[in-house]
């Protein structure tokens, strides 16, 4: 998704459908040049492993300074000045003098805060965030997100966090899209989806998170089966192999027709084919007081 939307797809360029708009800009269809002036100015990227993300030859200075001279007619000088500026402003130390290390000589939380100066450098109006947590430890994970937290209300970018992490959502987001498959089957603000969730993959979700507040003794509740391989989705909604749900609609509608998007709510849309009645007395008497 967010290489899609950045326009990073390799050199075999996918079959793809919809539509990806930025700032009133239709990206799919635009010119590849005008992408690539775009990119890391008016949407930029923090991937989730920084190690394999940053060069290994090139000081992480020389990096800042590069992705900053590409959209800015400046001299060496002043782009090093703006990169010193950026690594002092995600909390590197001594970033005077850490301007001019490589990244292996950061630690793992370091070097993800080195790849937020670059990604913010441009002060660009999307960030995409590609699971910016995954190879951290849980107290440098906290750092990282007060860290996006704070800078996102700074330079005022609209985020997209890609994540599996249900607590990363729940302390970031404002809105939730869950995917499965490769679709979209619910999206909504972050209350309603956590506390009024609608789709049954967004149940085994959150009955599958751990809580403080379960006993020791108590089984988390899995879901079932393994996900669909992506060349091979199943016909009919994608999850009904694993939805235990799966034969309530009639018709056998679940396995043989796609569920499009439907409001549940004011701002909260769900695709499956159960009845509004079926999901609201299934949430109500089966999975929320398991939760």
């Amino acid at each position: 998704m967010g290489l899609h939307t950045t326009g990073q797809y390799g050199k075999r360029k996918p079959r793809i459908s919809g539509e990806i708009w930025l700032d009133g800009e239709e990206l799919l269809t635009a010119d590849p040049d005008r992408v690539r002036a775009l990119r890391g100015r008016d949407m930029a990227m923090i991937f989730q492993d920084p190690l394999s993300s940053l060069h290994p030859y090139y000081t992480v200075g020389k990096q800042i300074v590069e992705a900053y001279r590409i959209h800015h007619d400046v001299d060496k000088k002043t782009a090093r000045k703006r990169a010193v500026e950026m690594l002092d402003r995600v909390g590197i130390p001594q970033p005077d003098k850490r301007v001019d290390s490589y990244a292996h000589e950061f630690s793992g939380g370091m070097r993800q805060r080195v790849m937020i100066a670059m990604a913010l450098v441009n002060n660009p109006e999307l960030l995409i965030a590609d699971e910016p947590t995954t190879a951290l430890d849980v107290t440098v994970q906290a750092q990282i997100l007060d860290l996006i937290r704070d800078l996102q209300k700074e330079f005022g970018s609209a985020v997209i966090i890609i994540t599996h992490d249900l607590g990363v959502v729940a302390e970031l987001s404002d809105d939730i899209l869950v995917m499965y498959g490769g679709r979209c089957v619910e999206r909504g603000p972050v209350d309603e989806v956590f506390y009024a969730p609608r789709h049954p993959y967004t149940w085994g979700l959150l009955g599958s998170m751990p809580r403080i507040d379960r006993e020791e003794t108590e089984r988390l509740i899995p879901v079932k089966g393994s996900p669909p391989s992506l060349i091979n989705i199943p016909d009919g909604c994608a999850f009904n192999p694993r939805c235990p749900y799966a034969d309530l609609p009639k018709d056998n509608l679940t396995r043989t027709v796609r569920p499009e998007l439907a409001q549940v709510g004011d701002a909260h849309w769900a695709a499956c084919h159960l009845s509004k009645e079926q999901r609201e007395r299934i949430w109500t008497e089966e999975i929320a007081p398991k939760l």
